[in-house]
């Protein structure tokens, strides 16, 4: 225990015995003879109201930072400034720094995290390394899957999940990293190799509150970087080299648009993939969309980092798809109509989806594009993302996201005040999301490109506490065949 806490600062506290911590614990429930529990409020409970519970099930110690509730029952305390942020401290030193003893690369930005992540995954895997793969999808790693709760797992769960892949034979990790993440203090305890910056749009301005403060939280992964480590940014996009600007690391850029240390370009862009030009050497990729070359050069550019040779790279980049629910796609071809899912749930990446079916879909083609906004999120993008909607769709069904402790209707609302007073015609309305994309298969004639928005890989619909089971791609498949 002693070696645990030197990686702290103690306010004041009471150890009763040698302790032998035998486990760490955020949840009363799955605390066990001899461990520690960590008692902080959070954005709904306060964990200092469960310590009673974590001692009856047999928690040795506690680690808090309210003194009210100090040596209020028989066991070791300990007083610190921020409980939250000791946890990824103690739990680096209880596992013994698993970060340090991998090869970690972090990816963040508002989108694409998900792609570039399970791209390079599969890139290394197909080059023969043991990967580990953490991302908004799933935790996965040698023959294990966890479906993922968060981007970024807590602090706790991260460093265990380090531990076990390091003791599975894991060498390389690549994760996703969450501006609650980076804010909260979850990711202040691993050892980074490598951090890509992917781009920067509003997004989660419900707890941020301000962009600046949504730029700052994701500034912080790359100035937390040690001096021997690697940084990757995107400088195509207007806040690329202000997003590394205060970082001690080895800084490289990427871009489409304008001279970089790795340029790339897009050839072509169809609805049957990319046809690219990364520093003179062609590939043909199966990812779809002008915004796809970018996460493919920064898996590209992320691969040399890391040691890889560039042509084995792109041979293995050719061999696969996006990321689940990311401009997947579901073909008819004796309709001839094209549903696509994408996770598309800010402005920026709605309007991205758009524009690539605009360029891609054949002429006299429609756009059909069914789409929500999640409850108790950022209502000020509710507007904005039906705007863009009506702007490139050639039919807007209004629909039913994640509403959770909402009224659908009122988020409908919302949405509907953003349609231009030209385009309202086109816009419809239907609150049940299954039967929205039912009506969107009816729309659709032949040659017809159907987007499926907001949800992608999400197996469920979370209202009012509770998930139900919800596919976006298994309905879209169903109603289009």
């Amino acid at each position: 225990m002693e070696e645990i806490l030197k990686s702290i600062e103690v306010l004041n506290g009471t150890i009763l015995n040698s302790i032998d911590v035998q486990g760490l614990a955020l949840d009363s429930r799955k605390v066990k003879n001899g461990y520690l529990f960590f008692a902080y409020k959070g954005l709904k409970t306060d964990g200092h109201e469960y310590i009673a519970s974590a001692v009856n099930n047999g928690a040795s110690i506690i680690v808090l930072d309210n003194p009210d509730f100090l040596d209020q029952h028989e066991c070791s305390y300990v007083l610190v400034k921020d409980a939250r942020r000791t946890v990824s401290k103690i739990a680096s030193a209880f596992y013994d720094n698993p970060s340090g003893k991998l090869t970690v690369t972090g990816i963040t930005g508002t989108n694409g995290k998900t792609t570039v992540a399970s791209l390079l995954s599969d890139v290394f895997t197909d080059l023969g390394f043991k990967c580990g793969l953490i991302s908004t999808i799933r935790i996965k790693y040698q023959d294990k899957e966890i479906p993922a709760q968060l981007t970024t797992p807590d602090p706790l769960s991260l460093q265990e999940v380090f531990h076990e892949m390091y003791e599975a034979g894991v060498t390389h990790v690549f994760m996703e990293v969450s501006s609650h993440a980076i804010e909260q203090g979850r990711t202040s305890n691993i050892d980074f190799d490598l951090a890509v910056f992917t781009n920067l749009s509003r997004d989660h301005l419900d707890y941020h509150e301000t962009f600046a403060e949504y730029l700052k939280a994701k500034q912080g992964l790359f100035d937390g970087m040690k001096a021997s480590a690697h940084v990757l940014t995107n400088i195509d996009d207007r806040n690329g080299m202000i997003m590394v600007q205060n970082s001690k690391a080895n800084i490289h850029t990427y871009a489409l648009k304008r001279p970089a240390d790795f340029k790339g370009k897009v050839i072509s862009n169809e609805l049957t993939g990319l046809h690219l030009s990364f520093e003179e050497k062609e590939v043909y990729l199966k990812l779809v969309g002008y915004f796809n070359g970018y996460n493919a050069l920064a898996v590209y550019a992320a691969g040399v980092l890391l040691g890889q040779d560039p042509e084995d790279i792109l041979r293995a980049l050719s061999n696969h798809d996006s990321a689940e629910g990311r401009m997947d796609i579901v073909r008819n071809p004796e309709s001839g109509i094209t549903g696509i899912v994408d996770y598309a749930h800010t402005p920026d990446a709605l309007q991205k989806v758009l524009e690539t079916l605009v360029v891609t879909k054949n002429k006299n083609a429609r756009i059909i594009t069914v789409l929500g906004c999640g409850g108790n999120r950022d209502k000020g993008k509710r507007p904005q993302m039906a705007s863009i909607a009506g702007k490139f769709s050639g039919t807007v069904i209004l629909t039913s996201d994640n509403p959770r402790d909402e009224d659908p209707e009122v988020i409908l609302d919302e949405m509907f005040e953003g349609v231009i007073e030209e385009k309202r015609n086109i816009v419809f309305r239907i609150t049940n999301r299954k039967e929205a994309i039912k009506m969107a298969c009816n729309l659709a004639r032949r040659g017809d490109v159907i987007l499926v928005a907001g949800k992608g890989h999400e197996n469920y619909q979370e209202i009012k506490g509770q998930r139900f089971p919800f596919n976006d791609k298994k309905i879209l498949s169903a109603f289009m065949h």
